[in-house]
């Protein structure tokens, strides 16, 4: 690359029990997330050229003119604007393409930003499904579940597979409770056991209440510039050394292997080559944690162990404050917050690490980091490798 580039800015809107702290509208929610990650970076909505967003909850049509409604609301003036919507892994994918854009010299300040109110505007029609379109039509006749049951066929497959069990998926869900456990902002805090997970509700089997994310409001904020800016700004710079993405298929019942994420292993060997980095080299990972499953099988995928090994590899507290491999470190999706679409905290926490500053949740010694989101049923992904300068 021409040049490097760095994260300056993160912010996260604050919650209470899932619900926004400060009501207003997801434009609300992502100018304040703006403001606050642009200050904590020394910099100003007037340095910003290049704008990210994807769609949010509570705007016609999910994606609907994002970012063009942001940029007027926002009062920007850009030359370079991305869209993309793939996803809870579309944040990922526009730091990735933030990178790019940097490094060719097309803009030199990028705010990538999400809101979404998917708790406090819950209703009957928020989460209906409209006609069977494209690929879709050989899922939706048959009243499957989205996307709960699509997760819960490729759970059930790696169990057949590879012997997985409920008490193995169950392990990341404690792990990460107890992560959440020590974020004051977390929206689940209470201790969390095996047993009861497996005591939850079924919501498809085999997949426990307790296995899904949450449903809640939030919203957050990146800033991304050259490494060269980033020198004489407020925050260390983290580095964003690798990134890449990759896609699969868009219905479950057009996904290649229910048990492998082929894309995954894709994306992120390629985003660990660009950083000259392998999974041993990796001191915090944050992975979608949209359900338990989809953590077990980004595992296996990323090369932290062998295919079919994600279930043994996460027992015994594996992945838990205290243990050797600390991920999700905030709470994930399924105890920290889970507003829609997820993978902008990803990078965030990711960051915060690096810096050390996340308090009884510091990682130590933490100098490289991983991000991986998950999009739609299994269907795409993004990696992202960020350092210490």
């Amino acid at each position: 690359m021409a040049r490097k580039a760095a994260i300056v800015g993160v912010a996260d809107t604050l919650l209470r029990d899932g619900v926004l702290a400060e009501d207003g509208t997801v434009l609300q929610i992502q100018a304040r997330a703006a403001k606050a990650a642009l200050e904590e970076a020394g910099l100003s909505f007037d340095d910003v050229d290049a704008l990210f967003a994807a769609g949010a909850w509570g705007i016609p049509g999910p994606g609907l003119f994002m970012t063009t409604t942001l940029a007027e609301y926002l009062g920007l003036r850009l030359s370079y604007m991305d869209g993309t919507q793939i996803g809870g892994s579309s944040f990922e994918s526009h730091l990735s393409h933030a990178v790019a854009a940097i490094a060719e010299g097309r803009c030199e300040v990028a705010l990538i930003l999400y809101g979404s109110r998917q708790r406090s505007d819950a209703s009957r029609t928020l989460g209906g499904r409209g006609g069977a379109m494209l690929n879709s039509q050989f899922d939706a006749p048959f009243g499957l579940p989205t996307p709960v049951g699509a997760y819960a066929m490729a759970a059930m497959r790696h169990m057949h597979v590879n012997g997985t069990t409920a008490e193995q998926l169950a392990e990341i869900a404690v792990a990460t409770r107890k992560w959440a456990a020590l974020n004051p902002a977390a929206t689940m805090r209470d201790p969390l056991s095996i047993a009861e997970v497996l005591a939850s509700p079924m919501i498809a089997d085999p997949l426990h209440l307790r296995d899904c994310c949450l449903v809640t409001d939030g919203g957050g904020a990146i800033v991304v510039t050259s490494l060269e800016r980033a020198r004489d700004l407020k925050k260390p710079p983290v580095v964003v050394a690798g990134a890449a993405e990759a896609t699969s298929h868009w219905a479950i019942s057009s996904m290649p292997d229910l048990a492998w994420l082929q894309h995954a292993a894709d994306s992120g060997k390629r985003a660990m080559a660009m950083a000259g980095v392998g999974p041993g080299d990796i001191d915090v990972v944050e992975i979608y944690d949209s359900f338990t499953i989809t953590v077990l099988m980004s595992l296996e995928a990323l090369g932290f162990c062998g295919r079919g090994e994600g279930g043994a590899f996460v027992q015994g507290q594996r992945t838990a404050p205290g243990g050797d491999f600390p991920l999700n470190t905030n709470g994930g999706g399924l105890s920290y917050c889970h507003p829609g679409m997820y993978g902008l905290f990803l990078i965030t926490e990711a960051t915060r690490q690096l810096r050390g500053e996340c308090g009884s949740r510091q990682v130590k010694d933490a100098e490289v980091a991983l991000a991986h989101g998950t999009g739609g049923v299994l269907s795409t992904v993004a990696s992202c490798i960020l350092t210490r300068t």
